[in-house]
């Protein structure tokens, strides 16, 4: 009896100490798999570091890239684009003047009352008008005789105390918000279509000709004034609210950046000289590269998959339209070589885009003490529930790292630009404010980023300088920046001036 007992017992403390072993190396695979989700993020933060000293590394380059760029066609992988903008508005200007924004499925009509000096905006109308999807992809002329027909039925509700001067066009300031070779103020050729947009006979064709054709077969007296990319008018209205303003950054799905350059610093330019002695460049800065740029595997994997690698690289790096993927590809990652939501990769974590910068946003803000809005996020998008709060922390982890990396990248471009402009530094007590107009999602609704885009301005310009440097929020660019644009560049300026 006692043998069997002593048998029995054996076996028992054999079993416990399989299941103890087990349980040990469980433990030790598990804390294994996570040093490995750890060292991922370790090495990835390590890639994505931006010092001052690299910074400033990329905001020389940038100013480097922009003389290039000025100096030739072709000459930079930044496009320089002369705007033809050399009569940024004043406040000065008054009169009835319209906007028309066509930049993605729906265009905006707009109509703005200016009132000078003293009242400045005095009313403003908006209506937004979607296009049908067979208009994407048919002729030139239904798709401007569509646009033209929904204008003048927009021009047609102005009241009586809203009508232009008697014996005066309307004038309309053209945003389009597709590639084009401007070729002056108000006329420029179609490069291509993007956006779905495949209207094969407008390409070559000056979009502004086709526009005033289908103006005129409508039957609406008015003249397109001026041809507009969205961020020179967001220029255009920060100047119009500050005369300081020098430079417009948008950052939102894309990005870019224009500014006032002294037309005598473009050498590719060889028309006479504005009477202004200013020049607005669209510099297309989503393109700029430069080997200082910190750019880890998950960036190279994105670009060579994109629709256009090799091209649009800091864009790729600090745009909205891209943050969340980045997010998506270290999750990604350690899904597969860490198992941090399991045996098998989620499959939803597998769609590239389907985690976006809104979606990273609200998980890198939240405050909740068990990171509510994560598990949520995780649950609601990616189809992964029961993450520990351990896993959700290392989350908000990458999400921090690549919003960091963009905002930082953001601020040195912009300082790239001032050094260009000789705003970098204070000269001998002289105290020239300059201004710095910014627009976009990004910047507006992920607080994080604007804050340490801002924050980072600060340190790379120095307390001395920075005194002399602000950043304001410059809305709508497109719409009410380009009816300022076709009120400055109003034909009928002249006949006011004394």
């Amino acid at each position: 009896m006692g043998k069997v007992a002593v048998g029995a017992a054996v076996v028992c403390a054999a079993a416990v100490c399989a299941a103890a072993a087990l349980v040990v190396r469980h433990r030790m695979k598990s804390s294994g798999k996570w040093a490995r989700a750890l060292s991922i993020l370790k090495e990835f933060e390590e890639k994505c570091g931006t010092p001052s000293s690299k910074l400033k590394q990329v905001a020389d380059a940038m100013t480097v890239e922009m003389h290039a760029g000025l100096a030739s066609e072709g000459g930079s992988k930044l496009k320089m684009i002369i705007s033809y903008v050399h009569n940024l508005p004043t406040g000065d200007e008054k009169g009835l003047f319209y906007a028309l924004d066509l930049g993605g499925t729906n265009f905006r009509v707009l109509r703005v009352h200016l009132g000078g000096k003293e009242s400045r905006v005095v009313k403003q109308e908006f209506e937004e008008v979607s296009i049908p999807a067979h208009l994407m992809t048919g002729s030139s002329d239904e798709l401007f005789d569509y646009i033209a027909s929904a204008l003048a039925k927009f021009v047609a509700t102005e009241s009586d105390s809203q009508h232009v001067s008697p014996g005066r066009q309307r004038e309309l300031g053209f945003t389009f918000s597709f590639p084009v070779r401007q070729t002056s103020i108000s006329s420029g050729t179609l490069i291509k279509w993007t956006k779905g947009f495949s209207v094969e006979d407008t390409v070559g064709q000056d979009v502004v000709g086709e526009l005033t054709k289908a103006i005129e077969r409508a039957g609406l007296d008015m003249r397109v004034a001026a041809l507009v990319n969205d961020t020179v008018g967001t220029l255009a209205g920060g100047r119009y609210n500050n005369p300081d303003v020098a430079a417009a950054v948008i950052l939102g799905t894309g990005t870019n950046a224009a500014y006032v350059e002294h037309a005598h610093a473009i050498p590719k330019w060889h028309g006479l000289l504005p009477k202004s002695g200013e020049m607005v460049i669209n510099m297309e800065w989503g393109n700029f590269r430069s080997s200082h740029l910190p750019l880890t595997e998950y960036d190279q994997a994105l670009d060579a998959g994109s629709l256009n690698p090799g091209e649009q690289i800091f864009e790729k790096m600090i745009s909205g339209m891209y943050l969340g993927e980045i997010v998506r590809r270290v999750l990604c990652k350690m899904a597969e070589e860490a198992a941090i939501f399991g045996d098998t990769v989620p499959p939803k974590l597998k769609i590239p885009f389907i985690l976006r910068t809104p979606h990273t946003s609200a998980m890198h803000h939240d405050t909740s003490p068990d990171l509510k809005v994560v598990a949520t996020k995780l649950k609601d998008i990616l189809e992964i529930s029961n993450t520990s709060l351990k896993l959700r922390k290392l989350i908000v982890e990458v999400c921090d790292i690549v919003a960091t990396r963009g905002a930082r990248l953001s601020a040195a471009g912009i300082v790239g630009i001032l050094k260009k402009l000789g705003r970098d530094t204070v000269k001998d007590g002289e105290k020239q404010k300059s201004v710095v107009a910014l627009d976009g999602g990004l910047y507006e609704h992920y607080t994080k980023f604007r804050t340490c885009m801002e924050n980072t301005l600060w340190e790379l310009l120095g307390e001395e300088a920075s005194e002399n440097i602000a950043v304001e929020h410059s809305m709508d660019g497109s719409g009410i920046g380009a009816a300022l644009l076709a009120a400055s560049h109003s034909q009928y300026i002249e006949v006011e001036e004394p």
